[in-house]
C-alpha cells in the first residue's frame, strides 16, 4: 500500500458507487473519508469495514475504512467527490462548502448534467465532473455490490467550463484504484466533459431507463428483442439531440456510438443487434439505480435523465417518442398507476 497523493479527500454520498469508489482508494493508501447519512451503513463501515461483493466475477473485498455521517464532519478536503442523488445538489453543496479548502474542488459523478447546480453555488473554476461507467447495488450495513467486472470500470474527468488545471490531479489521485482492480485504462482526462456527458447520457437513457420501466438487468434487455429495439431506438434519439445542440460525442468504453448508430435506421438496427449485446457482457448483471428507488417506493431521477433528452430535444426540434415513454411510464409507476414489469414494453407500440 502507498500513499498515492498528500491530498485530503472525501467520498459525500457512500451509497452504492460511493462506497465502491471509497474503499477502492482507501485500498491504494489514499486519506479518504467516506460520508453517509444512512447511519446504519456507517456504523458497519466502522465495526466491519467496506464489504465489497463482485457477483460480476465471484470476488470479495473487505477493505477499511474511514466513515462518518455529515454531522460528525469537521475537516477541510481538497477533493469531495459527490456521489449523491443530484435533486438537492444546491443544498448540499452550501453545506459542503465550509469544509473545503481554500483551493478545494468537488467532483461530480452523479449522471446526467449535474455540473451547473454545483458550480451556481461553488463557481465554475472549482467544479469538476467524473462520467463513471460501471455499477452497484447497496446492501447496507457496510456492504455493497459491484455489479460490473473490474476490468471494465472506466471513469473519465474534466472541468466545468474552466481550465481544467486540476484534471490531472484528479487523474493522479484515481490511477492507482485501476491497479488495484486490474483496470488498465481506470480514468482518462477528457476536455470534452459535454460529450462524455451525452454519450453516458445515451446509455443511461436507454438501459438505465428500460431497466425502470421493466425491472430487468440490462443483460436481460439486451437478450430480449423488443427491449433491445427499444434501445437502439432510443441511442438514436439522443445521439440526434446531442448533435442538434452542437455537441461532439466521445467514445464510451471503446466504442464510438456516432459510428455504430448514426447511420440510416435499418444498418443502425443489424449493427445494434449484434454489438450491443457483447458491448454490454461485462455489465450484465447492473439494474438502474434508479429501479431501486421505486421498488423502495421513493421518486426516482427519471427527469434528470430521459427527462433531459426530452427537453433538450423540444429546444431543437428534434422528437425523442421513446424517451418521452420511458418519463411517463416511470412517473406513472411511482404514482401507482403501473407495475414494474416488461410488459410495459407493450406501451410503446400505443
Amino acid at each position: 500500500m502507498r500513499m498515492a497523493t498528500n491530498k485530503k479527500l472525501a467520498v459525500y454520498g457512500a451509497g452504492a458507487m460511493g462506497t465502491v469508489l471509497g474503499a477502492l482508494l482507501s485500498k491504494t493508501g489514499q486519506d479518504v473519508t467516506l460520508i453517509s447519512r444512512n447511519q446504519a451503513h456507517i456504523n458497519g463501515l466502522k465495526e466491519f469495514g467496506a464489504k465489497i461483493v463482485c457477483s460480476a466475477i465471484g470476488k470479495e473485498w473487505t477493505i477499511p475504512v474511514n466513515a462518518i455521517t455529515p454531522d460528525e464532519m469537521q475537516d477541510k478536503y481538497d477533493v469531495i467527490f459527490l456521489m449523491t442523488k443530484q435533486r438537492e445538489n444546491k443544498k448540499i453543496v452550501e453545506f459542503l462548502l465550509p469544509y473545503l479548502t481554500e483551493n478545494g474542488i468537488i467532483c461530480t459523478t452523479q449522471n446526467g448534467f449535474p455540473e451547473r447546480s454545483v458550480a451556481e453555488v461553488l463557481g465554475k473554476e472549482r467544479t469538476y465532473g467524473a462520467v463513471l461507467t460501471w455499477g452497484a447495488t447497496f446492501l447496507g450495513g457496510g456492504g455493497t455490490e459491484l455489479t460490473s467486472d473490474p476490468s471494465a470500470m472506466r471513469m473519465q474527468i474534466g472541468g466545468y467550463e474552466n481550465d481544467n488545471s486540476k484534471t490531472d490531479e484528479l487523474v493522479e489521485i484515481l490511477s492507482p484504484v485501476g491497479k488495484e482492480v486490474g483496470s488498465e485504462n481506470f480514468v482518462k482526462r477528457t476536455d470534452n466533459l459535454a460529450g462524455v456527458r451525452w454519450s453516458k447520457l445515451a446509455l443511461n437513457s436507454a438501459f438505465s431507463g428500460l431497466s425502470v420501466v421493466t425491472g430487468l438487468t440490462f443483460g436481460e434487455i439486451a437478450k430480449k428483442r423488443k427491449s433491445l429495439n427499444l434501445v437502439i431506438d432510443i441511442l438514436q434519439e439522443t445521439l440526434a439531440v446531442a448533435n442538434a445542440s452542437g455537441v461532439k460525442l466521445e467514445p464510451m468504453q471503446g466504442k464510438d456510438m456516432q459510428k455504430l448508430l448514426g447511420g440510416g435506421k435499418v444498418s443502425a438496427k443489424l449493427k445494434g443487434f449484434i454489438i450491443l449485446p457483447f458491448a454490454i457482457k461485462k455489465h450484465k448483471k447492473l439494474v438502474s439505480g434508479m429501479l431501486k428507488d421505486l421498488q423502495k417506493g421513493k421518486k426516482c431521477e427519471i427527469d434528470y435523465i430521459n427527462g433531459v433528452v426530452v427537453e433538450v430535444g423540444k429546444e431543437f426540434g428534434v422528437k425523442t417518442p421513446r424517451s418521452q415513454k420511458v418519463v411517463e411510464i416511470a412517473h406513472g409507476i411511482e404514482n401507482g398507476l403501473y407495475e414494474i414489469s416488461y410488459r410495459n414494453v407493450d406501451f410503446f407500440n400505443e
